[in-house]
């Protein structure tokens, strides 16, 4: 669980970077599916379905 949490801090920095410096290609999409792999596998997963649920939900009564 440790070395999953730190992989997922590691590709989102690097794609923190990645996006800042607007150097984006292969090698970020890369990093993306990478950091979303990793942050799937972490204790945060439900939260971030639940959440991403909510907003699905809100969307059609706007």
């Amino acid at each position: 669980m440790a070395v999953t949490i730190s992989l997922a801090l590691l590709f989102g920095f690097v794609l923190a970077m990645l996006l800042r410096s607007k150097t984006l290609g292969p090698g970020s999409a890369f990093v993306a599916m990478m950091f979303g792999f990793y942050l799937a596998s972490t204790g945060a997963a439900p939260t971030i379905n639940h959440l991403m649920r909510a907003v699905v939900d809100a969307l059609p009564s706007l």
